[in-house]
């Protein structure tokens, strides 16, 4: 039996576009990491969405990121984005940014740092306090909002507002954890 298996469903109903679901643990967040990855590496197109991540500070946002990147075979060191903003990653032939704007105060970075152009570009983007970008970042595909509880445990709301992003949370509900 594999370690998704022994799991608990990672999402629960993506009815409407949302979805929402308890992770007991880091393995619950390495598992929801891994059928997102297993869904963009069977729809390629569904690799091509922008995705933003909501939550306190220690909720697990960065966690989710590594256990992602590492799910779509990121090799190497994964460093937070949090002094850079951005740090590129590759995956095969996927060009992934993971956005981290905790510290980004000035609009006009926006433009001198080149982010109009990578998010115009093909591949994965997601972002860490998007709402600090809040006018210049599009319409997320999917978001992903992790609530850290009193017993350590993770309340995570999928919201998925576009079509790729429906089709990304159809993908997880419908995968080997449903």
């Amino acid at each position: 039996m594999n370690t998704i298996q022994n799991h608990d469903p990672i999402v629960g109903s993506s009815a409407a576009g949302r979805a929402t679901r308890v992770w007991r643990g880091e393995p619950d967040t390495e598992a929801f990491a891994a059928a997102l990855a297993a869904a963009m590496r069977a729809d390629p197109t569904l690799a091509n969405v922008y995705i933003e991540l909501h939550g306190d500070l220690g909720a697990g946002k960065t966690t989710l990121v590594r256990h992602l990147l590492r799910a779509l075979g990121v090799a190497g060191r994964i460093k937070s984005p949090t002094y850079a903003v951005v740090e590129p990653h590759e995956a095969g032939d996927l060009a992934i940014w993971h956005f981290d704007f905790y510290r980004f105060d000035d609009p006009r970075e926006w433009e001198d740092a080149g982010f109009r152009e990578l998010f115009a570009s093909t591949g994965l983007k997601i972002a860490e306090w998007p709402d600090k970008a809040a006018g210049h970042v599009p319409t997320a595909d999917l978001a992903i909002r992790i609530q850290a509880m009193t017993d350590d445990t993770r309340t995570v709301r999928l919201d998925a507002p576009t079509d790729a992003g429906r089709s990304l949370l159809l993908a997880l509900t419908a995968g080997p954890t449903a």
